[in-house]
C-alpha cells in the first residue's frame, strides 16, 4: 500500500489535537471532549509547510535529519556512459544531483522487528 499525501493529512487530523484552554463541568466528565482536533484546511497547510522546508534545505545542498527516522542528503553524480534500453546505442549520461536516504537505526530495528524476527 502506497502512503499518499492525502493520508498522511488524513492521519495528521486524526492524531494531532491540542488540548483546550477551559475546563468546563462536561469536559470533565467527558475527558474526549477536552482537545481540538485540526481541520483538514489545517493538517494540509502543516503537511506542505514540513515539505517545503525539507525541500529548500535539499536545495541549498544541507542535510535533513529527522531522528529516529533518517537522513535525506544531495550527491553529485559524475557523466558517465550508458546505453539506450531499447536501441543498445551508447549514450553520454549528463552529471546531476540526487536525492539519497539513509534511515536510522531505530527505523532500521523497528521495521525488523515488526516481520517476526527475534531482536539481535
Amino acid at each position: 500500500m502506497t502512503l499518499t499525501k492525502s493520508k498522511l493529512v488524513k492521519s495528521i487530523m486524526e492524531n494531532v489535537h491540542f488540548k483546550k484552554e477551559k475546563k468546563e463541568i462536561q469536559r470533565v466528565l467527558f475527558p474526549e471532549l477536552d482537545y481540538d482536533f485540526l481541520t483538514k484546511k489545517r493538517a494540509t497547510e502543516l503537511m506542505d509547510a514540513l515539505l517545503l522546508i525539507i525541500k529548500e534545505n535539499l536545495e541549498k545542498g544541507d542535510k535533513v535529519l529527522i531522528s529516529g527516522f533518517g537522513k535525506f542528503q544531495i550527491k553529485f553524480k559524475w557523466a558517465r556512459k550508458g546505453r539506450n534500453p531499447q536501441t543498445g546505442d551508447p549514450i553520454i549520461l549528463k552529471s546531476r544531483r540526487i536525492v539519497t536516504f539513509q534511515s536510522a537505526k531505530k527505523l532500521k530495528d523497528k521495521i525488523n522487528h515488526s516481520e517476526g524476527n527475534p531482536p539481535t
